[in-house]
């Protein structure tokens, strides 16, 4: 149980990645408070981490909010911290996709995806710094994609944010580094969740094959490196950016 007793709040944690990370932490000892939209679908996760946490100590509560909210997210953040008494992980995984060509995306689209895909991340984090480095430790784990590094077609929204979480990651490991408090990114590559509901079969296909392992990731296996980066195992990891796609970009 890598995170025994360590209260950690994961955002986006209805479905795919973020709900696979909730259930990790939960079934590592975490007290995971888990932040969506979706409330139906979030509440069957918190659920479920209940169920999961119960042998190893774990607890689990949750909140249905828009991370791109800034009044919100310090209410739950603050709940978070009256109830607990301290705040040891952030994982940022809330996400959204609108895509477009250039000369088709709306403004409306590439707002929207700036919103929660970066600004966000900017809200939960500065909301939890100043108890993190008044703890004198923590960890905040964000969310980019192989798209952030190597862009992709239809995706001018969606790659800035996620190659602005790079940048994010490395300025925020050099400021709070020095205070304890570690800052690391995940950058996976074609994940098999809900995100990719409305691809076509043949596009799927194509996908697999630009992957030398020959499938599409599994949420469990991000959750995976969630977990490690989280935990006291990963001690000396600061500032890293950790591309999980099975060798896509080779």
């Amino acid at each position: 149980m890598r995170l025994k007793g360590k209260v950690a709040i994961i955002t986006g944690a209805a479905q795919g990645i973020g709900a696979a990370t909730a259930l990790k932490f939960a079934r590592e000892g975490a007290i995971v408070a888990a932040c969506d939209l979706n409330h139906d679908a979030l509440t069957r996760v918190a659920d479920a981490c209940r169920e999961a946490g119960h042998e190893a100590g774990g607890e689990a509560s949750a909140f249905c909010i828009d991370m791109s909210d800034r009044a919100r997210v310090d209410e739950m953040v603050a709940t978070v911290r009256e109830r607990h008494g301290r705040i040891d992980v952030l994982v940022n995984n809330a996400g959204i996709t609108r895509d477009a060509r250039l000369q088709k995306m709306t403004i409306e689209q590439f707002d929207a995806v700036i919103d929660v895909n970066l600004r966000a991340v900017f809200h939960a984090t500065q909301a939890v710094a100043d108890h993190m480095v008044a703890q004198g430790s923590g960890v905040i784990l964000n969310a980019s994609s192989v798209v952030g590094i190597y862009g992709n077609f239809g995706q001018t929204n969606y790659a800035a944010a996620k190659f602005g979480v790079i940048g994010f990651t490395k300025t925020w490991s050099r400021e709070l580094g020095p205070k304890g408090v570690r800052v690391n990114a995940v950058a996976p590559g074609f994940i098999d969740t809900p995100i990719l509901a409305t691809i076509p079969d043949d596009v799927l296909a194509k996908m697999r094959a630009q992957v030398p392992l020959g499938r599409l990731g599994k949420p469990e296996e991000i959750a995976n490196i969630y977990a490690f980066l989280a935990s006291d195992e990963a001690s000396y990891i600061n500032g890293a950016v950790i591309e999980a796609s099975g060798g896509m970009t080779l």
